[in-house]
């Protein structure tokens, strides 16, 4: 999920390559192809710890911080710089930053065209990782500084439909997986690397489900990249 970009949206390019699926995404972004790749994706979902799922307790997206914080200092917030990554034909209200318009296609799950319009929006940025799953598997014992790089980094979102990112919710890979069989490879290798990169565990069920979906593309490369696990120390949390 060959683009048409304004300004580079982040200093560390995710590079992603394909085996088994198709090419939906551009370089710099969770569902990108390209050489090389942080290793064959079954086998990083194999590696991730197993641990039940703790309780939502306390989980708010405050705890992340500020939505779409500037964490790579770029002068754009992430929501724009990932509407820049991922749609074609963009326009801008203001400058190179604000997103006016633009046309995602094909939306990486539901694999169908959808028009961007900034105040009328049917395009949500996905965090592939819900930020509710991640606190429930690690990452309410973090500091504030790693909830923030992780709600903020593009290896972790992805412009998609909003329908279907909101029929998703804070669902993983046993509850949710995209209707667009031809990006569920791509999908959940960008899960397993971004659970993998921030050392969040997954539920015996989840893996389970990332397994049976990546032994259809053995080859599957994970993709890499992205921001540092650590925001700066200017962006604050609750």
């Amino acid at each position: 999920m060959a683009r048409l970009r304004g300004a580079a949206v982040t200093a560390a390019v995710v590079v992603f390559a394909v085996a088994g699926c198709t090419d939906l995404q551009d370089k710099g972004s969770p569902g990108a192809q390209g050489a090389g790749g942080g290793g064959a994706a079954l086998t990083a979902a194999d590696s991730l710890a197993v641990k039940g799922r703790a309780p939502k307790s306390g989980y708010s997206r405050a705890r992340f911080g500020s939505a779409w914080a500037d964490t790579d200092s770029n002068s754009c917030d992430t929501r724009d710089d990932i509407l820049k990554r991922d749609l074609k034909e963009v326009k801008f209200s203001d400058g190179d930053c604000k997103v006016s318009y633009g046309v995602l296609e094909p939306d990486p799950y539901s694999g169908k065209e959808v028009t961007y319009k900034r105040g009328r929006s049917l395009v949500d940025i996905d965090h592939l990782v819900a930020l509710s799953d991640a606190w429930q598997k690690g990452a309410k014992y973090w500091d504030a500084s790693k909830r923030i790089a992780l709600a903020n980094d593009p290896l972790n979102l992805l412009a998609v439909d909003a329908s279907a990112n909101r029929g998703k919710g804070d669902g993983d890979a046993a509850t949710w997986i995209p209707t667009n069989k031809v990006y569920r490879c791509t999908y959940v290798a960008a899960q397993v690397a971004v659970k993998k990169k921030y050392g969040l565990w997954v539920t015996a069920a989840e893996k389970a489900a990332m397994k049976k979906v990546l032994a259809t593309c053995p080859g599957q490369k994970l993709p890499s990249g992205g921001n540092p696990t650590k925001a700066p120390s200017r962006f604050k949390a609750r």
